[in-house]
């Protein structure tokens, strides 16, 4: 009887302009055990997308030079992000924001800070979803009053 091939870890895209929050979110992504990529812009984002299929891709939105949502669009046109999971992961967390994230192309709009048990559970369930859609504000994982960015 022939033995599955051993599942590969699933690629994470982390991108926030806070070294501190790019750090974090990567040491527990790792544990968790994702294969982790991260940047703190979205021009070294985009450059790591297109060396790497990335599975999921968690950005914040208020970056400098490039935001979150300008960057989700751009990461969907690359070939092998296109089908991503993108979530943001921000301090906006007005609907207007979330509305401009579905525009963009994310699949889910989380606000800080955001529990990491509820983040890790959302990740681990990735590929049972069928359906993705931006949640309403009474549907948010976390809807913090973080600080926006």
């Amino acid at each position: 009887m022939m033995k599955a091939a051993p599942r590969q870890p699933r690629s994470l895209l982390i991108v926030d302009d806070c070294p501190d929050t790019t750090a974090s979110l990567a040491l527990l992504a790792q544990v968790w055990g994702f294969q982790v990529h991260a940047a703190n812009d979205g021009a070294t984002a985009l450059q790591i997308a297109a060396e790497h299929s990335i599975d999921i891709a968690v950005l914040d939105i208020g970056m400098p030079n490039m935001t979150g949502w300008e960057l989700a669009q751009r990461l969907r046109q690359l070939p092998g992000s296109g089908g991503a999971l993108l979530v943001a992961l921000t301090g906006y967390g007005r609907e207007d924001d979330c509305r401009c994230s579905l525009k963009a192309g994310f699949d889910l709009h989380l606000t800080k800070p955001v529990d990491p048990e509820a983040l890790r559970l959302l990740l681990a369930t990735t590929e049972e979803r069928t359906n993705s859609h931006v949640p309403e504000r009474n549907d948010r994982l976390a809807d913090g009053a973080g600080s926006r960015g």
